[in-house]
């Protein structure tokens, strides 16, 4: 039965088109946002994975007036080193974060010192 599997296995590694549906499955995760709003303030949920490459499209999101925006972290699954400034910058501009992993919330810590 061990060698049918393995021969099976074998067989299936050179079929055409296996290498390209098997780096379908690896697909990176990418930042979802989503805009409400709650009371006055205009709140971003954001969720998946945080890089740089999105700092500047979230800055363009953003009014001038950090204090009106909340940013719902709850469903942030990573984040580069420079995704986590740009938090800490927001946070120290007067922006609400809420439900900010321990994790983005420890290393944003770190980076202050």
């Amino acid at each position: 039965m061990l060698h049918v599997a393995s021969a099976l296995h074998f067989h299936l590694r050179h079929w055409p088109g296996w290498r390209q549906r098997r780096a379908l499955r690896r697909q990176p995760m990418t930042l979802r946002i989503e805009r409400s709003t709650r009371q006055r303030f205009a709140v971003f949920t954001l969720s998946g994975r945080m890089e740089a490459e999105q700092v500047p499209e979230l800055k363009e999101l953003f009014d001038r007036d950090y204090r009106n925006i909340i940013l719902d972290l709850r469903d942030v699954r990573l984040a580069d080193r420079d995704a986590v400034r740009f938090l800490r910058g927001c946070e120290a501009d007067g922006m609400k974060l809420e439900n900010c992993p321990a994790y983005v919330r420890e290393w944003m810590n770190r980076e202050k010192d």
